[in-house]
């Protein structure tokens, strides 16, 4: 049975990379996933370790001239399994972007799913979750004029 503790430290995570990521806080990403796998379903390959996942929300990501992207990633319906003695959990959660610009009137922009996965670790601060893998699936994309410098259909696999 998952623990309050765990709960609480690992959906703390959740909302850690939804702020660094409305921040354009990439050293922030960085840390989130230093030891991490990303993948995107319907793109081939995966992402391993903080600093090619940070370099990725660099090269994909529009910083307005206020630093930020503008963006808020508004993450619900986490749905955590702690495993409390192996030290593993598992998340699902769904995800809602929204986004102002001078040229964008409030609106969503991106929704999906997280399917994450999470291990703890001993750190010099105590005991940690920390992001171990994370699956992200986009669902419905509207107008990501002014959030990717990427052409996302180019991409796909």
């Amino acid at each position: 049975m998952t623990t309050f503790e765990s709960w609480h430290a690992i959906t703390t995570l959740l909302y850690r990379y939804a702020e660094c990521i409305d921040l354009a806080d990439f050293d922030g990403i960085e840390l989130l996933f230093a030891n991490a796998v990303m993948t995107n379903e319907g793109f081939p390959g995966e992402i391993r370790g903080g600093e090619a996942i940070g370099a990725i929300y660099r090269d994909f990501n529009k910083v307005h001239p206020d630093g930020t992207l503008r963006t808020r990633h508004l993450t619900t319906n986490a749905m955590v399994a702690a495993d409390e003695i192996s030290g593993t959990a598992t998340c699902r959660s769904y995800f809602l972007v929204v986004q102002a610009t001078d040229d964008l009137p409030l609106q969503p922009i991106v929704a999906g799913r997280y399917h994450d996965r999470f291990v703890r670790k001993a750190t010099p601060h105590g005991v940690e979750w920390r992001f171990d893998r994370r699956h992200i699936v986009m669902e419905a994309m509207g107008d990501v004029h002014d959030h990717l410098i990427v052409d996302v259909d180019r991409l796909r696999g």
